[in-house]
Parts: structure tokens; C-alpha cells; sequence
């Protein structure tokens, strides 16, 4: 059986649990997993949005519940398991999609809690909501978990310097938990570039025209894009691969390969001279 739009339900009768998930790529990935067939629990801080993406779900004819809460707070992630244990019985994927790209700037002027918090947000939680899918399902029937991560987290650039640290962090420990946890779990990373989203709007906005041009494939991302590769591989297409982190990318680091015609350094120059909310 296959969607409108093609694609095989690949995910019928399974649960996925998506953080982060009320816009942007987080969104895109729920939506996605739900024309897989998946059945749904959302969360995100924003409990409007959380309403909002559940009821688009529902009418999508998925099965969704959602919790509204910060990941950073350990007892929404046992509530979100618990919600999605109720709700459908199950939880055999989870995406770790929720993040944070604050304290924006160079670390020397980091705030140490706002470090911590990028820490606990984009790292910790990711852990700990693993932790428990695990002891509530995933030990002893499996599953898939996908870490939404960057590809910046391969090099350094200016004003990025928690993000990218933390989510280098993120991407080891994809890595380690595909070590501890298969072959009943599977665990991998998807990398975005840089993706049409609210959080990246300070860098797109008003560049990207430019920013594209320096891409192999001549556009942005979208958050479709992304949405597409964590659902292959959520999906048992994707049976032999874990601790593996997928570029979607559109060419960023091969944009020097060959002259497309436009500046290739267009993202590093909006990151050192725009700031989020200027």
C-alpha cells in the first residue's frame, strides 16, 4: 500500500516518539513517519504547537498524541514514554530532534549555564529519553533511534561554538549507543546542512540566494529533505546500518569540488556577522 505521494508504509503498526516536534525539520519527520504509517507521540515546549501538529496528524489520518513540555526536564521524557506506552503500547523509534543553537557567540563570552543548558538540551536529553524507551520497550523488543545532529558538527566556525560542540557530543554518542544497544537497537544520526527552518532563519533570509549558488545542488534544504532520510532510516530498508551519521547536506562539503558559480563560504560569512533575532 502506498500514500498520495508514494511512499511505501514502511512504519505500519510501529510507534515513534518525535522531540521538537511542533515546526521545522521536527515537524516534517512526524509528518513523514505518519505516511509511513507510523503511529505518533509529539512533544515540544510550546503546547499550542503541540495541539496544532497532533490534530494536522490526525487529519493526515495518523494516530498521534503529543505532550507539551521541555526535554531538558527528565520527567517529560518518562512522560512522553509513559504517554506513548498508553497510547499505542509501543515504542519502537524515537527521534531525537529537539535543540537548542544557544549561547550564540564566541565561547569566551559564553554564559556557563547557557552552556549548560545547550549541553543538557542537545546531549542529556537525547540520552535520557533513549534510556527510557529502552527500559520501557526497546530491550526487549528493539527499535530504531535517529539523532537529529548538523553537519557542522565536522568544523569549526564562528559563533557556533556550543552548538557544534554539543552536537559533536550528540554524534559520539550516536556512536556509543550503537555499540551498547545493538542488534537490538539500531542508532544513527542524520546531519542536516542548512535547512529552510525558524531557528536557521538569520542565516538563510536574506542570503539565500548566495548560500545556495555555493551548493552542488543549487537550493537549500528543506525540512522534508531531512524528514525523508530519518524515515528510511527508521525503516527496516535500513536493517544494516547503525552508528552511521547521513549527510542532507545538498554538496556543503564538497562545494569546493568544482566552480558552481557562487561564493562557498556564503554560510560561514552569515554566521560571523548575524546573530539569531537581528
Amino acid at each position: 500500500m502506498t500514500s498520495s505521494r508514494g511512499s511505501q508504509r514502511v512504519l505500519d503498526g510501529r510507534c515513534a516518539v518525535v522531540t521538537g516536534a511542533s515546526r521545522g525539520i521536527g515537524r516534517a519527520v512526524a509528518e513523514e513517519l505518519a505516511r509511513a504509517g507510523a503511529r505518533l507521540c509529539v512533544t515540544a515546549r510550546d503546547p499550542e504547537g503541540v495541539r496544532e501538529t497532533v490534530a494536522a496528524l490526525r487529519a493526515q489520518g495518523a494516530d498521534a498524541v503529543g505532550v507539551a513540555g521541555s526535554v531538558a526536564d527528565p520527567a517529560h521524557l518518562w512522560e512522553v514514554t509513559d504517554r506513548a506506552m498508553a497510547a499505542h503500547g509501543r515504542v519502537d523509534v524515537v527521534v531525537n530532534n529537539a535543540g537548542t543553537n544557544q549561547p550564540y557567540g564566541p565561547l569566551m563570552d559564553a554564559d556557563p549555564d547557557a552552556w549548560r543548558t545547550a549541553f543538557t538540551v542537545n546531549v542529556e536529553a537525547p540520552l535520557r529519553l533513549v534510556q527510557c524507551a529502552w527500559r520501557a520497550w526497546m530491550a526487549e523488543h528493539g527499535g530504531v533511534v535517529v539523532n537529529v545532529c548538523t553537519e557542522g558538527a565536522g568544523h569549526v566556525g564562528p559563533n557556533v561554538g556550543a552548538y557544534g560542540t554539543s552536537k559533536a557530543a550528540l554524534l559520539h554518542l550516536t556512536a556509543q549507543l550503537a555499540g551498547e544497544l545493538g542488534p537490538a537497537v539500531r542508532v544513527n544520526a542524520v546531519s542536516p546542512g542548512l535547512v529552510r527552518t525558524e531557528m536557521a532563519r538569520f542565516v538563510w533570509e536574506r542570503a539565500e540566494q548566495a548560500v545556495a549558488a555555493g551548493l552542488p545542488t543549487g537550493r537549500i534544504g528543506e525540512p522534508r529533505d531531512v524528514a525523508r532520510a530519518v524515515r528510511w532510516l527508521a525503516s527496516d530498508e535500513a536493517s544494516w546500518i547503525t552508528g552511521a551519521d547521513l549527510l542532507v547536506d545538498g554538496g556543503t562539503r564538497v562545494r569546493a569540488a568544482a566552480p558552481f558559480g557562487g561564493d562557498p563560504d556564503a554560510v560561514q560569512r552569515r554566521l560571523r556577522y548575524q546573530f539569531p533575532g537581528a
